[in-house]
């Protein structure tokens, strides 16, 4: 079967019908949801308006890109640190001074 997509303006018309007094049984039928699509969209969307649904959805997409965003950073941030801490200069001349038993710099 052929799944449908519903946009927020007619996810929103719906639940106004079944708010309305529209029986459940004939709205879902009419629609060609199923019973639990309709509670889903009544627990995401309920008491919304279109334009409120639309701004939700706007602000959690951009929300997400955002933490993508400092996940990638803190991952960067993260590698470029440990890369400094083996290249640091002192600790290299310490390392060759203790392996040939002596500190080339005295």
């Amino acid at each position: 079967m052929k799944r449908k997509r519903f946009s927020v303006e007619q996810i929103v018309s719906i639940l106004k019908q079944a708010e309305l007094g529209l029986p459940l049984a004939d709205l879902i039928r009419h629609v060609g949801i199923t019973e639990q699509a309709f509670y889903r969209w009544k627990k995401q969307y309920a008491g919304l308006e279109s334009q409120q649904v639309r701004e939700f959805k706007h602000l959690s997409d951009e929300n997400a890109r955002l933490k993508k965003l400092v996940a990638e950073l803190s991952l960067d941030k993260a590698v470029l640190q440990d890369v400094l801490s083996k290249k640091s200069p002192a600790r290299g001349h310490e390392r060759r001074g203790e392996i040939y038993g002596f500190a080339p710099w005295l």
